[in-house]
């Protein structure tokens, strides 16, 4: 009857603690992914704006300069292979 008391008292605070850790996480994930979706936010406000401000030519969105400026998946790919065989 003993170790069933004890069985039944640590299953419980195994429980508890398993709790109290998930909501810790989930605090500390969310309060992360918050941040991380601001900061990121208010990278592309200031980058759009210096590309507005200085990259386009006359008459070109931002959307477009950015297609203009960014070479093609293709390109960036045999770069970083021919970084990688050096």
């Amino acid at each position: 009857m003993a170790k069933s008391k004890i069985v039944k008292v640590n299953e419980k605070i195994a429980g508890a603690v398993t709790g109290s850790y998930k909501k810790i996480e989930e605090t500390v994930v969310g309060s992360y992914k918050k941040i991380e979706t601001t900061v990121v936010g208010e990278y592309r406000k200031i980058e759009n704006a210096f590309i507005d401000r200085y990259l386009t030519h006359e008459g070109e969105t931002v959307e477009e300069a950015k297609a203009r400026l960014s070479p093609p998946q293709s390109t960036r790919e045999e770069t970083s292979a021919e970084k990688g065989q050096e």
